[in-house]
């Protein structure tokens, strides 16, 4: 098991002010977690920042939820991860296979990205800035994870 060296958490209403808000804790986060690389750092914040965004300007509550946004991070030896929660949220239709790691994924990335991301570029630079991305549905939230392997020392 990975001994987790920072955490930060936030949960609140999918607002622009949640993403003010994490922008806060990110730099929290990078106090407790200095030791980690800039380059590793400013990736891994760009593609949190986007993906709850993402959340906020996209997700669509379930009927007579209120859509909450819930960002677990956590640093370890190695490894910066990302748990994004749209919490209350309509299920996606399909659930899209970031990862492409299922046999019978019904979407192509393109196709992916014009579903998920209106302008077309959100989630080609998450996939980018991050070594995985994936989602599922757990009972009323779509749970993204995004993951960067880390240079740190």
């Amino acid at each position: 098991m990975t001994d987790i060296l920072a955490r930060r958490a936030l949960e609140q209403p999918a607002t622009e002010q949640a993403i003010e808000d994490l922008h806060g804790v990110l730099d929290q986060l990078w106090i407790d977690a200095a030791f980690v690389p800039q380059l590793d750092q400013m990736a891994f914040t760009t593609a949190v920042i986007e993906s709850a965004s993402n959340v906020v300007q996209h997700g669509v509550p379930a009927d007579g939820a209120e859509l909450l946004l819930g960002v677990e991070l956590t640093v370890a030896t190695g490894r910066l991860r990302a748990v994004i929660s749209e919490i209350g949220a309509a299920a996606h239709d399909p659930v899209p296979d970031i990862d492409g790691a299922a046999a019978s994924a019904p979407l192509d990335e393109d196709s992916l990205l014009e579903d998920y991301d209106e302008s077309g570029r959100g989630l080609s630079m998450i996939r980018a800035l991050v070594t995985t991305v994936t989602v599922e549905r757990q009972g009323d939230t779509n749970v993204w994870v995004l993951s960067r392997d880390s240079g740190q020392n």
